[in-house]
């Protein structure tokens, strides 16, 4: 069976090493050591996820996985870095990322969110079905949102949440069920990455008159269209 491809880019050479060494039994990994090197693989290579260090040399993280989201808004992006402010996490999510993991973390756990993506980005059938949306048609398979005019591309998160609220649509949804069905947990960070792409997909549809993400308080939120 052929391994899943990662681009790894990290310039602390230690830690590189380890999580290079822990992991490649299980993928094909790839790692460098600059955004600007990583950068130049990802566009003469194929690669089925991305972890992206912050702090690196030539090209930062967030840098890079903005100019890697511009150029693919599928491919799923775990920021794995030091920095600890909850501006820092915010941020990479605002970018595109799908996730953010703070070091210092066991190698289980890396896997564990690694597979959650893989799995999720290679089921053929789970996203058989394409949505009308206000004026989009939404095919949750490719992450995209398409009019008569444009096709918006969607992250796999944007992506994920949007079609949790289509199957949903006039329910009152809770906070943490929300968070447990898209992210598997429904911890403080979680909450506030909830409310990172529900701000995304609110700004997806400013102009469709027709489609509310409404915030309850205390509670959760309401998916709805306007007949």
């Amino acid at each position: 069976m052929e391994k899943s491809k990662i681009l790894y880019a990290e310039d602390d050479k230690t830690i590189a090493f380890l999580i290079q060494d822990s992991l490649e039994s299980y993928y094909e990994i790839s790692c460098y050591p600059d955004g600007k090197s990583a950068l130049e693989a990802f566009d003469t290579q194929s690669f089925d996820i991305c972890l992206l260090d912050i702090m690196m040399p030539e090209i930062d993280g967030f840098e890079l996985a903005q100019k890697i989201r511009n150029k693919n808004s599928e491919i799923p992006i775990i920021f794995i870095s030091a920095k600890t402010l909850k501006e820092d996490r915010i941020k990479g999510l605002k970018i595109g990322a799908d996730d953010y993991l703070v070091k210092p973390f066991s190698i289980e756990e890396l896997i564990l969110k690694i597979e959650v993506f893989l799995k999720r980005s290679k089921k053929p059938n789970s996203y058989a079905l394409k949505y009308k949306v206000g004026k989009y048609d939404f095919d949750p398979k490719n992450y995209t949102l398409t009019d008569l005019e444009n096709t918006i591309n969607l992250t796999q998160r944007e992506s994920e949440l949007l079609l949790y609220f289509i199957r949903h649509k006039n329910t009152v949804l809770k906070r943490q069920d929300i968070l447990k069905a898209i992210w598997g947990d429904d911890d403080y960070f979680m909450g506030r990455s909830l409310d990172v792409f529900i701000s995304r997909l609110r700004k997806v549809f400013a102009d469709e008159q027709k489609i509310f993400i409404e915030n309850l308080h205390g509670i959760g939120f309401r998916f709805y269209e306007k007949q």
